[in-house]
């Protein structure tokens, strides 16, 4: 049997786990058993599923601080963020365990008399979600509290990088209270589930598809789901820009361009893409950027760092590949080197042993241009574009212009600029003066073009992707009425004038 051994990307020499493959039969013998599973869940009482979402959250508070040590040492991210990733956990079931008492629908009032129009939520059936490991715990909350809680049973495929987060997330719900055929969490490389997920729909066993990962993935996720008449719930990629007017207060600018650029060594998918920068303050800024990044602690991600080590050497490996679409025209700063940080590469006041872990130098590339290969791609690491612009206008034609629509945030003290960006700008989430990373658990989230299908998560709004409306009509009137035939009408003088 083949496994997926998983290590600290801090230290690669560190196990964290090591999880045996989930093969094709194994993936859709999980879909049967959900299936087989779900209609006993989504009998139980919504308030009583509620109350089980609300244990969950109440043992996620409790192992807070465990589970983020553990989303560092596996993952990579900053301690203090992880805590927040896990706190994000815990928010979406507070959110969800009242949901449970208001899954409402609707009392319609009919055309015709002695009779009433009613809608209700039902769920879907049976859910794949697949997941990513930037978020490992955070990203899959968002599809699993609102999923179980609206009835449904799930088939979770985490990352495979992060296995053991998974594992430990799947233990917390079951032990709120989640049955364990409810919840069936498989360990997988992309083919495998994918032809699994292909050979589970062609069963019947599948009725949703989530995901969030590449663009190029979902596109091809989102086919599938289509030749099953589904719609999959896509939260893609992003190129998100952070657009600076003149009257912005740069040293805020500078907080919210340096975490949304490098936090998470930049592979959010709400990550700083391209920083446009107003022609009047842009050598200004540029200036407090480049000294910002350079004199920024990186390293051992439990010390105090701006960002830790990229997630795995695969996703090195694209960031160094990102790096060789530099063109001669662009400048780089940020680092006293670009590529793998290691002691024949090194950075100054680099925080650990920087050969024994996975660390990318952060780099600034100014100079971007609507031609570049750059402006067209999402990097997915400490790479930040940088560019010019003289109208707002231009700035939001220059902030849609590569397709994806995720996040995007303008640093203004003009409302006129706020409402002239809030109509022009693509994306699925604004922040003003505020950094493009960050969500709530009670708005929505998601995007638009390459970065999702219009589907959101977080929120009510979540519930129409694990939902589905059925109305019902009862006519008591003891005879057949016949809607938009038999119409009830009251006289009236259409000629009457004073």
């Amino acid at each position: 049997m083949s496994t997926f051994v998983s290590t600290n990307p801090t230290n690669i020499s560190d196990v964290v786990a090591e999880v045996p493959a989930a093969s094709v039969n194994d993936i859709v013998e999980a879909a049967r058993r959900a299936k087989a599973a779900q209609k006993a869940w989504a009998k139980m009482p919504a308030p009583a599923r509620g109350r089980v979402i609300a244990q969950v959250g109440r043992l996620f508070e409790k192992n807070k601080e465990t589970l983020a040590a553990l989303v560092t040492r596996e993952m990579g991210k900053v301690y203090a963020e992880a805590l927040g990733e896990v706190q994000e956990v815990i928010d979406t079931c507070d959110f969800f365990l009242g949901e449970g008492r208001r899954l409402y629908g609707m009392t319609v009032p009919s055309e015709m008399p002695n009779k009433n129009l009613f809608t209700f939520r039902q769920p879907v059936g049976t859910a794949l979600i697949i997941t990513a490991g930037n978020f490992p715990a955070a990203v899959p909350s968002w599809y699993l509290v609102p999923a179980l809680l609206t009835g449904n049973s799930v088939v979770w495929k985490p990352s495979e990088f992060t296995p053991a987060i998974a594992q430990a997330m799947t233990e917390i719900f079951y032990a709120g209270g989640v049955p364990k055929d409810v919840l069936i969490t498989v360990v997988a490389d992309g083919a495998t589930t994918f032809a699994a997920m292909e050979a589970a729909l062609d069963a019947g066993l599948l009725n949703k598809i989530g995901f969030t990962g590449s663009t190029e993935v979902g596109r091809k996720i989102g086919a599938l789901a289509g030749q099953h008449i589904q719609s999959a719930c896509l939260e893609l990629g992003g190129k998100n820009p952070m657009v600076v007017m003149p009257d912005a207060d740069l040293k805020l600018v500078l907080d919210g361009a340096l975490f949304a650029g490098f936090g998470t060594a930049g592979q959010r998918c709400t990550s700083l893409g391209t920083l446009w920068l107003h022609e009047s303050i842009h050598d200004e800024f540029l200036a407090m950027y480049k000294e910002a990044v350079e004199s920024a602690r990186v390293g051992d991600p439990m010390q105090g760092v701006l960002f830790g080590p990229m997630l795995s050497e695969k996703y090195l490996e694209n960031h160094i590949n990102n790096l060789e679409m530099i063109q001669p025209h662009h400048t780089v700063f940020g680092s006293q080197g670009i590529g793998r940080i290691t002691k024949d590469n090194p950075r100054d006041g680099f925080v650990g042993d920087p050969d024994a872990g996975v660390f990318a130098h952060p780099t600034i590339v100014a100079g971007i241009k609507k031609e570049d290969e750059l402006y067209y791609t999402e990097t997915f690491g400490p790479l930040v574009t940088v560019g010019k612009f003289s109208t707002l206008e231009e700035a939001i034609e220059l902030a849609n212009g590569h397709g994806y629509g995720l996040s995007s945030a303008i640093y203004t003290s003009d409302p006129k600029s706020v409402w002239t960006f809030r109509e022009g700008i693509s994306a699925g989430m604004i922040s003003v003066n505020n950094s493009t990373s960050g969500a709530e658990a009670h708005l929505p989230f998601g995007g638009n073009g390459k970065s999702g299908n219009g589907s959101r998560q977080s929120g009510v709004w979540v519930l129409d992707q694990f939902t589905r409306w059925q109305s019902l009509n009862w006519d008591w009137s003891g005879k057949l009425q016949k809607a938009q035939m038999d119409i009830v009408e009251s006289p009236y003088n259409p000629d009457f004038t004073l």
